[in-house]
């Protein structure tokens, strides 16, 4: 992505951390402006609109009444809201930025960017697969579910939004960065033949040619490619505010690499960046890491 392709950007927060079971993703928007995200863009000569935060009500947090997933019908209402904004500022032609926030924002972001790019591929930069169901959670947590919901498979009141129309074909997602997978979600993955590049595949063939085969899967009779980058993909040596860290992931530059790379690809159309959590972060690292992440990804070259 480079301002000659789209020079208009809107930034949405979507702070909630109700997906999750450690409180403080909720806090990533305002941690990521904080360390300057709007200030960056306008530098890299993107046109930048802050759309303010879509915010979770704790306060109406509902008991369980016997279902598994928590906080459902919050999660739902904020997917929904979020789903509508996304697809309200790609209807103005504007680049929809969305910084969580949970990973179960995914579900509002990608259904809003369903409604206009009917065709969507997906790189999912993750350390964990997000594709586990009701029957398959082990913990019950929506910010492990976003992409089954986003390929129809969950509860009504997840699938449903953006409607039954708005989903992903499996062919064209593709997984980077995965250390960390349930049982179930192994197993879905294999049925479903999903493109996953494990650290073991970054390691044996190298991250520029993971991502260039990341990019054209996702790329591949799509209308473009949806980023969706949680920074638990990395190294908590990296990346120490996010709620589920596990060992071995991405470098610094290795992160930065690989979305320069899709920059370069000139087929992103939309992007999230999730799990940053400043509970549990040491000096605010991981929100501006996130903001020099984002640069890489929007065109910020040095020459």
């Amino acid at each position: 992505m480079k301002p000659e392709i789209n020079p208009n950007i809107s930034i949405i927060g979507a702070a909630m951390d109700l997906g999750g079971c450690i409180p403080g993703a909720a806090l990533g928007p305002l941690a990521v402006r904080y360390a300057k995200i709007e200030d960056r863009l306008l530098n890299i000569g993107y046109d930048v609109k802050y759309e303010g935060d879509i915010v979770a009500n704790r306060s109406k947090i509902e008991e369980n009444n016997g279902e598994k997933l928590k906080c459902l019908d919050e999660i739902a209402r904020v997917n929904g809201q979020l789903c509508e904004k996304v697809s309200e500022v790609m209807k103005k032609g504007r680049f929809p930025l969305i910084i969580g926030g949970d990973h179960s924002i995914a579900i509002g972001t990608i259904a809003g960017v369903l409604q206009h790019k009917k065709n969507l591929g997906v790189i999912w930069f993750d350390a964990h697969g997000d594709i586990n169901t009701e029957e398959t959670s082990p913990t019950g947590n929506i910010h492990g579910m976003p992409v089954a919901v986003s390929l129809g498979y969950g509860h009504e009141k997840l699938t449903s939004i953006g409607g039954k129309d708005a989903k992903l074909n499996p062919k064209n997602i593709v997984y980077v960065g995965c250390r960390d997978l349930d049982k179930g979600e192994r197993e879905v993955l294999k049925r479903l033949g999903i493109a996953v590049f494990t650290m073991h595949e970054i390691d044996l063939f190298g991250l520029p040619d993971v991502i260039d085969k990341a990019i054209k899967i996702a790329s591949t009779d799509t209308d473009g490619i949806h980023v969706s980058f949680d920074v638990d993909c990395m190294d908590p040596l990296y990346i120490p505010g996010t709620g589920t860290t596990v060992l071995g992931g991405l470098t610094y530059r290795e992160s930065n690499l690989a979305l320069e790379i899709i920059a370069k690809s000139e087929k992103l159309v939309s992007a999230e960046f999730v799990e940053i959590n400043p509970l549990v972060d040491n000096n605010n690292v991981t929100a501006k890491t996130a903001v020099t992440l984002i640069g890489s990804l929007f065109g910020e070259w040095l020459i």
